[in-house]
């Protein structure tokens, strides 16, 4: 039975077009792309270019990415994978001589790969030339956007990463604290640059003037990436992955993302009837939850970049793997599953369904908020601090440290198809809890039938375990985070099985969903998570 949930914000619908991400100016860049004539591909390079200026603290043109795009020509789905290398000085030796990995600083960024990612993305599906999709971006640079709540919060939150950095904190902050809401943040310097990449082409960021002036930048504060690290990065191009789930297909992006580990809770879940045990029940969440800690032992173990390691996929998402760990679960108490390898951070998403059904789903970071804190110089560009999640210890493991590999990656964006086409196009921010809250949002809606704006706005939980975090050395604590909307009777059940709880206010837990869905007769239905700044449109 479809339960009966209200949505506090509207649902957006239209038939040509649809855009949701997580800030208004970058809605508005990839509908005026739609508007114009543009296809998915031409909106998402506006709005992936516009969200780096608006949401600094997210995602940026020195971070990584991953862009999931729907050919509907060939029907047929391809990932563009923007995430790049540890710098050929990254070695292991370097760092444990340093004693571990920093959080923040030069020594924690990587080689920047979104701009690859975006290059290929468009070479090989864009229809609008290249420099004529910067426009929105270059504007918000140079002549500033107004600091948001949420803008304001990362800032004050974050305000160590960018006080040592003299340019960080000159663009980000107000004599050292976040500026006031409603005020202009400015970044000529990166205006400049964007401007230089829009005449030149995504090449000029890894080679030549541009890529120099980077080198310079990062040189002049101590980050060891070089000529030879920029001028070796590419995108690489790759098929989804996917599994079946209650008459859909679930496409996903592959390692060295970790979006196999959602297309396994599903696998797990879809062998128990969900609707029968009620709509954000106390037994459809710990089923959840338990499927869920199950899955990250897989991603702990498998985890990395296939370019230098054999990861068992077909095992991983096979029928028998998810019959074993459904198997295990215990519907009367919660397991204490600790990850423990032998021995957070902040995203950006957005999606994008032009006239046509070619569709975006697409994810990107700099890691942390702000990342690094170190910006590269007289370019304006804010650096990740991607090196975080490199294991330096057990050797072997998985997902251990070797200059010029890909980092195991929390970032995921998923598409479920039906009848040969995209159904809906959805995701999330959240480093660990991208995927557990994306599990949430197709269960909602394929499982108990809600529309995508009562799915993003629904109470949501999300599970922590010992060892689960991402950074290196692992966090992570037994717990339960529930938002209040469950109600007091669900957090005592919950508890009663043997969950450690904690209750945050409504709309107060993580993660920022958007999502599109395409329905039979061609309305695009466009969805916003009100937890950040995030905002839909459709025409």
């Amino acid at each position: 039975m479809r339960p009966a949930l209200r949505a506090h914000r509207p649902l957006i619908m239209g038939r040509k077009g649809a855009v949701a991400s997580n800030h208004p100016v970058a809605t508005q860049a990839g509908l005026d792309v739609l508007k114009s004539g543009g296809n998915a591909a031409d909106a998402a390079l506006a709005v992936a270019l516009t969200l780096g200026v608006v949401e600094p603290h997210m995602s940026g043109l020195g971070g990584d990415a991953f862009y999931h795009v729907w050919d509907a020509r060939r029907g047929e789905g391809v990932v563009f994978n923007g995430t790049g290398a540890a710098p050929r000085a990254a070695t292991a030796e370097r760092y444990r001589e340093a004693g571990g990995i920093p959080n923040h600083g030069p020594l924690s960024v990587s080689v920047p790969g979104c701009v690859a990612g975006l290059g290929a993305m468009h070479a090989a599906f864009g229809s609008r030339p290249w420099a004529s999709l910067f426009g929105a971006a270059i504007e918000a640079a140079r002549d500033g956007f107004a600091a948001t709540h949420a803008y304001r919060h990362f800032a004050g939150e974050n305000r160590h990463r960018l006080l040592p950095d003299p340019d960080s904190r000159t663009a980000f902050l107000r004599d050292g604290e976040p500026p006031p809401l409603g005020a202009l943040v400015l970044q000529p310097a990166l205006a400049a640059t964007l401007k230089a990449l829009a005449q030149d082409g995504p090449d000029a960021f890894y080679r030549g003037p541009l890529a120099a002036r980077l080198v310079a930048g990062m040189a002049a504060r101590d980050v060891p990436i070089g000529a030879e690290d920029l001028a070796g990065t590419e995108a690489e191009r790759q098929a989804p992955i996917a599994v079946p789930y209650r008459g859909y297909t679930v496409a996903q992006t592959p390692p060295n993302s970790t979006g196999f580990t959602l297309l396994q809770m599903l696998r797990i879940v879809a062998r128990f009837d969900l609707a029968a045990l009620g709509w954000n029940t106390p037994a459809l969440v710990h089923l959840l939850v338990e499927a869920k800690k199950r899955a990250f032992l897989d991603r702990e173990a498998h985890g990395a970049d296939p370019r230098g390691r054999d990861i068992p996929l077909d095992r991983l998402l096979s029928e028998a793997h998810a019959a074993a760990h459904a198997a295990a679960i215990d519907p009367r108490r919660a397991a204490r599953l600790p990850v423990r390898p032998e021995c957070g951070g902040d995203t950006t998403y957005f999606c994008v369904v032009d006239a046509a059904g070619n569709a975006v789903s697409a994810i990107q970071s700099l890691n942390s908020a702000f990342g690094s804190g170190v910006t590269a110089g007289e370019t304006g560009v804010l650096l990740n601090n991607r090196m975080a999640y490199w294991h330096l210890e057990p050797p072997g493991h998985a997902n251990e440290l070797r200059p010029g590999r890909r980092v195991r990656h929390t970032m995921n964006a998923p598409m479920l198809l039906r009848d040969g086409r995209p159904w809906c196009v959805l995701g999330t921010p959240g480093a660990d809890h991208q995927v557990q809250v994306n599990l949430q949002a197709i269960v909602a809606m394929v499982d108990f039938g809600l529309d995508p704006q009562q799915a993003l706005e629904a109470p949501r939980w999300t599970s922590s375990q010992p060892g689960q975090e991402a950074n290196w050395p692992h966090g992570g604590e037994d717990l339960l985070t529930l938002e209040a909307g469950f109600g007091v009777d669900t957090a005592a059940a919950l508890e009663a099985l043997g969950h450690r709880v904690r209750v945050v206010p409504d709309l107060e837990g993580p993660c920022s969903l958007e999502a599109i869905r395409i329905l039979d007769n061609g309305v695009r239905m466009a969805a916003s998570d009100p937890r950040r700044d995030g905002w839909a449109g459709a025409f």
